[in-house]
């Protein structure tokens, strides 16, 4: 059975998006048969794939029932598939608080994914949302991004918080799949600190691959291409596909 992981900080600004496309290519990358699903209205993961949102979408799985099945697209990338999202997605938020089994809906969609695929990632909206109580539902593990810059951690706790309820709740087997450190910049004290304290607040959950701060990373989205078909020798690629075997436990080739 595959495994879902869905990648939440409701922090803007902190590469959730990049961290969601870049690992979903290098698992593919490795031979997983691996799903991305946009959860985002701002549909940066699609975009980022290059792939035009248009047709069926999370919005028609969530709110319509749609089979999950038929809203996956190809990718560019060899074995990811991406299951897309447009601005629609923002009135699902309302629409959703009325409906049954409301924090429900995706994780009874999915449940016909997880034999089709090893990994599902979910990029979820920078909120503590309708949306993200779904992903976390429907996951078997969260992975957050933190940047290594000022108030790092201002916010993390709620969504811990949310973490926390949703294990008491909805989904008693969530885990924490780890915490990856993103935009880190070894030449600053500020970056060095910030890690020290995310290791200190997370303690055994911090992943050893670091994220630096990297222009390439943040062209590649405007390209439509993860990093790792953008620039593969680039800093950002190698700690990406670093932090993706860190994740499958597969060794380097």
């Amino acid at each position: 059975m595959g495994r879902i992981i869905a990648v939440a900080n409701q922090k803007g600004g902190v590469g959730k998006t990049t961290t969601a496309v870049s690992l979903s290519a290098f698992l593919a990358g490795d031979g997983f048969e691996t799903l991305l699903l946009d959860m985002d209205p701002q549909g940066n993961s699609t975009s980022g794939l290059g792939v035009p949102a248009r047709g069926k979408t999370t919005y028609e799985v969530l709110i319509n029932s749609l089979p999950a099945n038929e809203a996956v697209l190809p990718t560019r990338v060899h074995r990811l598939s991406l299951l897309p999202a447009d601005i629609r997605l923002a009135a699902a938020e309302v629409e959703l608080v009325g409906m049954p089994r409301r924090e429900l809906r995706l994780r009874d969609a999915v449940a016909e994914l997880k034999g089709r695929f090893d990994y599902v990632l979910i990029d979820c909206p920078p909120s503590l949302s309708l949306l993200t109580l779904n992903a976390l539902t429907a996951a078997d593990s969260v992975l957050v991004p933190i940047q290594c810059e000022y108030y790092a951690l201002e916010g993390v706790s709620a969504l811990m918080n949310t973490v926390a309820r949703v294990q008491k709740s909805l989904n008693p087997a969530l885990e924490l799949e780890g915490v990856a450190l993103t935009m880190f910049d070894g030449r600053t004290n500020l970056s060095l600190q910030v890690a020290d304290e995310v290791k200190k607040h997370f303690k055994g959950k911090v992943f050893r691959s670091v994220i630096p701060r990297s222009v390439r990373l943040g062209e590649a989205p405007s390209h439509g291409l993860p990093i790792g078909m953008y620039d593969p020798r680039s800093a950002g690629a190698e700690a990406y596909q670093a932090l993706a075997r860190e994740i499958s436990g597969k060794k380097p080739r």
